[in-house]
């Protein structure tokens, strides 16, 4: 571990460490490489983690908070994915092409992130392959839940998605403005809150 993080940067990178291991565990000396090139960052409310245009150089991990990747279209924000507590957050279109993205993410609130730099990560890749290995899991999680989304639109009416985004995060639903809720979801603000007032 390293020596220049103060105790609250070592427990939150201890404790990401434990969470991501339910996916796929590391051996000892696996663990302590990885350990050495996290670090933590913490945003206030509706800040910008990684801009649009930027190429995606870092993988985030939501330990406190939340946030979204968004892309513009037609000038309007749209949002793609939420990335809450114990969440990874990356556009990984963009780091493994290592080109600009057209998506960036924004906090939603004040957020607690584990960022890695991905070049840091990718070297570990060869020498270490079980951090290869959760690794992959982890961004076909991310991958599978994008697909979940596109598959919800396709396939559920607006307001059955909206019920499964609120059962599997009510907490988190109070906080989020209505519009980034309703561009996640595929519509309108209006229809939204016809949903929501139907549900209460």
């Amino acid at each position: 571990m390293n020596l220049n993080r103060t105790s609250n940067e070592q427990e939150t990178i201890l404790k990401f460490l434990k969470e991501i291991q339910s996916y796929s565990p590391l051996e000892d000396h696996s663990e302590k490489a990885l350990a050495n090139i996290c670090f933590t960052q913490k945003v206030g409310k509706n800040e910008v983690l990684q801009e649009i245009g930027k190429t995606c150089k870092t993988i985030y991990f939501v330990m406190e908070g939340s946030a979204r990747i968004f892309y513009l279209k037609d000038g309007l924000e749209i949002t793609e994915y939420f990335a809450f507590k114990n969440d990874l957050i990356v556009r990984a279109e963009s780091l493994f092409k290592s080109l600009p993205s057209n998506k960036g993410i924004v906090s939603i609130e004040e957020t607690l992130f584990v960022g890695i730099p991905s070049n840091a990560l990718f070297s570990l890749f060869d020498e270490f392959h079980d951090i290869e290995r959760l690794f992959r899991i982890l961004i076909q999680t991310v991958y599978l839940e994008t697909i979940k989304r596109l598959e919800s639109i396709q396939f559920q009416t607006a307001e059955e998605r909206y019920k499964g985004l609120f059962e599997n995060h009510p907490e988190f639903i109070q906080k989020i403005p209505l519009k980034h809720i309703a561009s996640y979801l595929g519509i309108t603000q209006v229809s939204l809150s016809r949903i929501r007032a139907g549900i209460s």
